[in-house]
C-alpha cells in the first residue's frame, strides 16, 4: 500500500468513531480533494467507503448552502423505507397477520403469534423483498406486539386447524360488512380476591411494590370469575364478575 493510502487509512481509523455521518463524508471528501485527480480512488482503496459517498463529501465542501447544524442529509435524503419502495408490502403483511390476530377487541394494541421468519418467508413467496427487522418495525408501527401465551399445550393439533379459524374470520368480516351482529364471548381465568399475588407488573415508585400475602390460599372472599360478552359491530359490551367463596353450600353469584 502506498504511503499516502497508509496515512489516510491510519488517520481514518483513528477519527472515524468520533465523526457523525456528515462529518465523515466531509473528512473523506477533503482527503480526496487534497490527493488530486485520483484522490477518490485512493481514499476508496484506503478506507473501503463507497466512492459516491467520497464524491458527495467533496462536493459538499464547496456547497454555497451547506446543511443546517445537526443535519446529516437534506430533507428526504437517505435510503427509502421498504414500504415506500414496495407499496404493496404493507397491505400483504397486514393480510397475513390480520386473520391470526388475537387480543382484547376494544384495545388498539394487537398481538400476533406468527414468527418474523415465517412472515418473511410468506412475503417472499408473494414477490416481496424484506428482512425480519423491517417486518418487526412495520408490525410495531401498526400496533402489533409479539407475545407468547402461557398455555402452550392445547392438545393434538389438527391439520385443518388454521383453515377453521380462517373460515370463522371470513364469516365474521362478511357478517360485519352486511350489518349483522357479531358477538364475542370471553371467559377469563379465575382470580383470588384479596391480597394475593397475580401475574403481571405495574409501574410503582422504586422499592415500593404492592405488598401481598406470602401464601395464596383462598380466603373468605373466594375467587372472582370474569365473564364478558361483546358486540363487535356495535362496540357494546357487558361484563359480569361472579364470586365463588368456596364455603359449604355456596354457589357462584354475580
Amino acid at each position: 500500500m502506498p504511503a499516502d493510502m497508509e496515512s489516510v487509512a491510519r488517520r481514518y481509523d483513528a477519527i472515524r468513531p468520533h465523526l457523525t455521518e456528515r462529518q465523515r463524508r466531509l473528512w473523506l471528501g477533503n482527503e480526496a480533494r487534497d490527493l488530486g485527480k485520483s484522490g477518490v480512488r485512493l481514499v476508496f482503496d484506503a478506507t473501503g467507503v463507497a466512492a459516491d459517498t467520497i464524491r458527495q463529501g467533496r462536493d459538499e465542501l464547496d456547497d454555497p448552502q451547506p446543511l443546517a447544524a445537526g443535519r446529516s442529509r437534506h430533507p428526504g435524503g437517505g435510503r427509502k423505507r421498504a414500504e415506500v419502495l414496495d407499496p404493496e408490502l404493507a397491505a400483504d403483511l397486514n393480510a397475513l397477520v390480520e386473520p391470526g390476530t388475537r387480543g382484547d377487541p376494544v384495545n388498539p394494541l394487537r398481538w400476533t403469534t406468527k414468527s418474523l421468519s415465517n412472515l418473511v418467508t410468506e412475503l417472499e413467496t408473494r414477490g416481496h423483498q424484506c428482512t425480519e427487522n423491517v417486518v418487526a418495525r412495520m408490525l410495531h408501527e401498526a400496533g402489533y406486539s409479539l407475545q407468547g401465551n402461557a398455555k402452550t399445550i392445547e392438545g393434538r393439533q389438527h391439520l385443518g386447524r388454521d383453515a377453521q379459524f380462517g373460515y370463522i374470520n371470513d364469516q365474521v368480516k362478511a357478517a360485519l360488512a352486511g350489518g349483522e351482529p357479531v358477538v364475542s364471548v370471553d371467559c377469563k381465568k379465575k382470580e383470588l380476591v384479596g391480597d394475593c399475588k397475580n401475574t403481571g407488573k405495574e409501574w410503582c415508585p422504586a422499592g415500593d411494590p404492592v405488598k401481598v400475602n406470602v401464601h395464596d390460599f383462598p380466603g373468605a372472599a373466594g375467587k372472582a370469575i370474569p365473564y364478558g360478552v361483546y358486540d363487535v359491530g356495535a362496540n357494546t359490551g357487558w361484563v359480569n364478575v361472579g364470586l365463588l367463596t368456596g364455603l359449604p353450600g355456596d354457589s357462584p353469584v354475580s
